[in-house]
């Protein structure tokens, strides 16, 4: 039944991109639109003077056999990219302590580095693996969560393995409840680890983040799994995705923004789109769009929802009110340096995380989230290195800052950031060779994001797994794909949730 079935994507980061490659190889005729100039989201780069910088994203999962991204390359014939595991995965900074926390890929080297860190913990961490294990047992049956028809429901039962009930007991629980459970809330050092940690994978702290959410997060960092650094750039995954895509007779336009999605008749018919070089603006017809967006975007993008009829219109409103309820989303702030190695300390990991003062926000400049090149992989000259730091930010900072105001606090921001760096790397001025940032505005302008929020709307027990955002809307024949939906953000999660879209239309027009 694919064959004449039209169906529009929108947005050509990793989950639209995934989405649109799978459908084309299926046979679908998928047009697929963005505003930005390449391909990739918030895992797209960009290069300044012979160094090539990561938007955003600067590690991936999920490339192991078994893993999402290698189903999916495997079902598109594509290879996948080269890339070697992160070890350690992070090396995280504690104020104060020069020696780091390293989270190892090695489970026995984990273990004893944990147990060495944090005396007392092991029954907590214990638990912690015993939850993953089981939710990803789970997880390989591909459930669909939540589910929001019959055909979802069957997904989800298929995927229940013995193992998944023992997860129950969980479901309503934080990282924060087991501490308390355990007379772990008191170790300020392992709290704010683990703060650090899901904060950049969940948006939420210790306290908030959903416990199985927090398992499978904290447990992918080692074998048989792990983070992976890619060979060249970012960029490769999505340049193959898109070409995997094109190859199956999908088209690619960049420099486009979709402005609306129309609805009539009870479901979504099509899209207008607006060319930004020229101008021009038409309506394209679809039988499904896939929205590779965030649910604020999808809540001003549909219009016509009136058609729905009294049930979708109700429903359809509380997604509305939902989305207007969510606690408030964080930005980033990030600063792209290109330095020369000198800069770099022997031995650099090549991801750090730091916390400069216990009293202060995770955020702000007060904890980065650093990414450096290693020799020879693609990312700069020869002799030279890319560093990459990232904050979390409030975005309401920087849309009420305009002109000079705006202009004043990037520098404030970029000075600051360069002062705390300097603490580890050597960046003298004779070592800097290109330094530039970006903030949410940046990332509004270039991705179309609301506000230029990052990361999702935060994995909490409230927003994740059957009670998060669903891939399949209230309005017929719409989809939603991305890190506002299940499994959560991250290129492994995006590309999930794509899989699970499109095995949703492949049943719906069967």
């Amino acid at each position: 039944m694919a064959r004449g079935k039209r169906i529009i994507v929108i947005g050509a980061g990793i989950g639209g991109l995934t989405a649109a490659a799978l459908l084309a190889r299926r046979g679908y005729g998928v047009r697929c639109f963005d505003l930005a100039i390449v391909p990739g989201g918030c895992a797209s780069t960009f290069r300044r003077r012979g160094f090539t910088f990561e938007v955003g994203a600067t590690q991936v999962a999920g490339l192991e056999p078994g893993g999402v991204h290698h189903r999916i390359f495997e079902e598109l014939a594509v290879p996948l990219p080269a890339a070697t595991p992160c070890d350690p995965a992070c090396a995280v900074f504690l104020p104060d302590e020069t020696e780091p926390i390293s989270v190892w890929r090695d489970r026995d080297r984990w273990h004893q580095e944990r147990s060495r860190q944090f005396p007392g913990s092991d029954r907590f961490w214990q638990l912690l693996a015993n939850l993953f294990r089981w939710s990803w047992e789970f997880q390989g049956g591909d459930p669909v969560l939540p589910p929001r028809n019959l055909w979802d429901v069957a997904q989800l039962l298929k995927a229940v393995r013995p193992s998944t009930l023992l997860t129950a007991p969980y479901t309503f629980s934080t990282v924060g409840d087991l501490l308390r459970a355990y007379g772990l809330d008191g170790d300020r050092r392992l709290t704010t680890f683990l703060d650090l940690q899901l904060k950049l994978y969940s948006q939420a702290t210790a306290d908030e983040t959903a416990l199985l959410y927090a398992a499978t997060a904290l447990g992918l960092s080692q074998t048989p799994f792990g983070l992976y650094h890619l060979e060249g750039s970012m960029q490769v995954l999505s340049d193959r995705l898109g070409d995997a895509f094109k190859r199956d007779g999908g088209t690619l336009h960049m420099g486009h923004r979709v402005t609306e999605i129309r609805v009539e008749g009870g479901r979504a018919t099509g899209v207008t789109i607006s060319d930004t070089k020229t101008g021009r603006t038409w309506f394209e017809a679809a039988d499904a769009i896939v929205a590779n967006v965030t649910v604020e975007n999808l809540a001003t993008l549909v219009q016509g929802a009136d058609s729905l009829g009294a049930v979708g219109q109700g429903l359809w409103q509380g997604f509305r009110r939902r989305v207007e309820k969510l606690t408030s989303p964080s930005g980033a702030f990030v600063i792209y340096l290109g330095v020369d190695r000198a800069a770099l300390p022997e031995n650099c990991p090549p991801h750090l995380q730091f916390l400069y003062d216990y009293d202060g926000p995770i955020g702000e400049n007060n904890s980065l989230f650093v990414s450096v090149s290693r020799d020879r992989d693609g990312r700069a000259p020869d002799g030279r290195a890319t560093i990459t730091a990232s904050s979390f930010t409030d975005p309401q900072i920087w849309q009420q800052a305009t002109g000079d105001r705006y202009q004043a606090l990037k520098r404030q921001y970029t000075e600051e950031a360069i002062a705390k760096l300097g603490q580890y790397f050597d960046l003298r001025p004779e070592h800097l060779i290109h330094v530039e940032a970006a903030t949410p505005k940046t990332f509004e302008t270039f991705t179309g994001r609301s506000r230029g929020i990052v990361g999702g709307v935060g994995m909490r027990p409230s927003t994740f797994g059957p009670f998060g955002f669903a891939n399949r809307t209230a309005i017929p024949h719409l989809w939603l794909v991305g890190d506002s939906t299940h499994p959560g953000e991250g290129t492994a999660g995006t590309s999930y949730s794509a899989l699970t879209a499109v095995r949703q239309i492949e049943a719906e027009f069967a």
